[in-house]
């Protein structure tokens, strides 16, 4: 008998998607489930270093422009018909790729247009609530509602987060944004815990996101380490290259880590600085870290997630425009980090279960 397909795409807006679908692939293959990625831009390149041996398919994003300095709320709104229009097209070039390489189901990580009315189609999920600038607020529930709207073709919803009040997304996943067909399948990390290792970097950072904040950012914390005589990696998040250079004695630039060298570096470093990303959060929860996050500028889900987990005293944070290093390092050993947590699959390994059922 032949195996059956399963498609699963990531969004390809940063790191973080692609990255928390490898746990996903893995359970998937752990059941005899033929994989076929489709994918693009850096999350392409990442999941074909994570996995060489599988198919993978080239499935165009949707660009939308970050500014530098312009107003990210009106970027966005001017952005809006490119965004709609780019999910009609990936829904149809969808329905293309499963009748073409007899795919069998799909699940898409936060891609609306990646679902099919021939097979079944999940869709992940921790973002349930598109947040708002302050100034924006009033409008939220009509995003609430666009956003169900766009979620409502799924067969189901699965939110990779615990399912009771310690929530790692808070308001993102409110309760009364969950859909009927939801499911927590709890947070999902691609790293592996390391319990003894020499500790040989005094900082790690990791890069990833959108242009051009990334680069901005990128710049930012090299400048400001060159400064000092602290031994440092900085991973930029750029597998499409390989590299590997030295800035200084003391300062190492890499263009992208496997998870097993990520979770390496992790356990090998006294202070970590990133961004708030929901999967660098879920890794770091994971693995029990502390870190110094910096939001990208006007992104609402970032900036929201590094204020919750400094009002809770869990990991410092400053913005980008005022981030300083040496203020940053006298302020991190004053927060507690992330209570480490199992990486438990059951309520995933169950989905994968019924979804089996339904081919």
């Amino acid at each position: 008998m032949n195996k059956k397909r399963i498609l699963i795409a990531p969004l390809d807006w940063g790191l973080g998607h692609a990255a928390r679908c490898v746990p996903i692939i893995n359970e998937l293959l752990a059941k005899d489930l033929d994989v076929v990625i489709a994918a693009d831009n850096r999350p392409a390149e990442l999941l074909k270093k994570e996995f060489p041996d599988l198919e993978h398919i080239r499935l165009p994003g949707y660009t939308i422009d970050y500014p530098v300095n312009a107003n990210m709320a009106w970027t966005m709104f001017r952005q809006l018909p490119i965004f709609f229009r780019g999910i009609a097209d990936e829904h149809m070039l969808l329905e293309s790729i499963v009748a073409e390489h007899h795919i069998d189901a799909v699940i898409s990580d936060n891609r609306w247009g990646v679902y099919s009315t021939k097979v079944p189609s999940i869709y992940i999920v921790h973002q349930l609530r598109i947040l708002l600038s302050k100034y924006l607020r009033r409008g939220q529930w009509i995003v609430d509602r666009a956003n169900g709207r766009l979620i409502k073709p799924f067969g189901e919803v699965w939110i990779p987060d615990f399912p009771a009040s310690d929530r790692l997304s808070g308001e993102l996943s409110h309760d009364s944004l969950l859909p009927k067909n939801s499911f927590f399948i709890g947070p999902l990390s691609r790293l592996k815990k390391i319990n003894s290792f020499k500790k040989e970097l005094d900082i790690l950072v990791i890069l990833s996101g959108p242009e051009p904040q990334r680069t901005v950012f990128e710049k930012l914390i090299t400048d400001q380490l060159r400064q000092t005589t602290m031994r440092s990696l900085v991973v930029r998040g750029t597998p499409e290259r390989t590299m590997k250079m030295k800035l200084s004695e003391t300062l190492t630039l890499v263009s992208a880590l496997t998870a097993d060298e990520l979770s390496e570096a992790i356990a090998s470093s006294h202070i970590i600085v990133s961004r708030p990303g929901y999967s660098t959060v879920m890794d770091l929860s994971f693995l029990g870290a502390n870190a110094i996050f910096i939001p990208t500028p006007q992104q609402t889900e970032q900036e929201y997630l590094a204020k919750r987990l400094k009002d809770q005293k869990i990991c410092y944070s400053e913005t980008q425009e005022k981030f300083s290093l040496t203020r940053a390092i006298a302020q991190f050993n004053s927060y507690s980090g992330f209570s480490q947590h199992l990486n438990d699959h059951a309520v995933l390994q169950q989905r994968i279960d019924h979804l089996i059922t339904l081919l």
